[in-house]
């Protein structure tokens, strides 16, 4: 991560602009392991090298994002693979060759692999009775032995090169965290600009000022499972854990936040809009409200040596929105819960701004 106010030299950009494209270096490693289990298919002995292909094929499917991953491809694929096979020789065995042999080869094929602890290679099960059943006629034992092998092999070769050379997903799971801080900064801006405006939003104004804040989440949420995973039997794990870390509080801290302001949104675009006369703030708290989003905003981008500050000032925002609610209830009786709600989500929102900035 680069340090506020230095300039990143041409390396580091391009490091950080490799670390948030995982998706780079998985090609590479996958073709590199595709290469190294082409040469080892071919330089084997026949009838193996006349099926050298199926090891670069191996090395495809085991190409993983993670060591994990890679790992369980390569022994998810290679059983249904080898259960594929044997069910291709049996259907061979027991039937002449045609329409008959192919139907029923696809129908067991396509029942086997609904098993769930295929982990979604189940279609392997499928694909390598129909190669075995049509492709390995000719050469019953020879295919029916290199198939699964050297897929096998291949699948071996991916995943050692993804042990040599082990991915730490960090820099995508900062991308979509920051992704997250700043859909929840412009949502926050879209309530206190429709608590300013001179009418109050209807229900479609409301509407069109919504941002979808879940699906952000689940996003980031997912990108930060994939780093922890990331870090499992990895050897670069323990040198980079204290960026792992970071990136996992302020995960925690951003989802707090996340589920803070989505709730003050539902609650927001429900309770204060134009037709409803019983309305979450009115004229004496909305104005007090409207600041404290706009400065939540504001603390959600600070940069990390001022959000502290920030997360202080956002706590001040909602101490003054508690005040304008206890006012408004000694002068006009009325219980204002959708505000009280809204100056807790404030509060948590704040400690959330604070562990977050902790972890930047």
């Amino acid at each position: 991560m680069t340090t506020p106010g230095t300039r990143p030299t041409p390396v580091r950009r391009f490091a950080e602009l490799w670390a948030r494209h995982p998706r780079w270096a998985l090609a590479l490693k996958a073709a590199v392991s595709a290469a190294i289990a082409w040469a080892v298919a071919y330089a084997l002995p026949g009838p193996w090298s006349d099926y050298a292909y199926y090891g670069p094929l191996g090395a495809v499917v085991a190409s993983g994002s993670t060591v994990v991953r890679s790992a369980g491809a390569a022994v998810g694929a290679v059983g249904a693979i080898l259960v594929g096979a044997l069910l291709g020789r049996l259907v061979d065995f027991a039937l002449p060759p045609g329409v008959l042999a192919v139907a029923a080869a696809v129908g067991v094929g396509t029942l086997l692999a609904g098993w769930k602890r295929w982990g979604g290679l189940g279609d392997w099960v499928v694909n390598a009775a129909l190669f075995t059943l049509v492709l390995g006629s000719n050469d019953v034992l020879g295919y029916t032995g290199a198939f699964p092998a050297l897929v096998a092999m291949g699948a071996l070769v991916a995943t050692g090169v993804n042990l040599i050379a082990p991915p730490l997903l960090v820099g995508p799971s900062r991308a979509e965290l920051d992704r997250l801080r700043d859909i929840l900064a412009d949502q926050l801006d879209e309530l206190a600009d429709g608590l300013r405006a001179d009418q109050l939003p209807d229900e479609d104004q409301w509407q069109e000022r919504w941002h979808e804040i879940r699906p952000v989440l689940r996003r980031a949420t997912a990108a930060v499972d994939q780093s922890r995973e990331s870090s499992r039997v990895n050897t670069r794990a323990r040198r980079h854990a204290a960026a792992l870390e970071r990136v996992l509080l302020r995960a925690s801290s951003l989802q707090i936040a996340a589920e803070m302001v989505d709730d003050m949104a539902r609650h927001v675009m429900t309770w204060e809009r134009a037709g409803r006369d019983d309305v979450a703030f009115g004229p004496a708290v909305r104005p007090a409200v409207a600041d404290a989003f706009e400065r939540t905003a504001a603390g959600l981008r600070a940069e990390p040596d001022g959000a502290e500050v920030a997360a202080d000032d956002v706590r001040d925002a909602a101490q003054t929105v508690r005040a304008a609610v206890r006012a408004a209830r000694s002068d006009d009786g009325d219980d204002y819960f959708a505000a009280g709600t809204v100056v807790l989500a404030l509060e948590r929102t704040a400690r959330a701004i604070s562990a977050s900035a902790a972890a930047r």
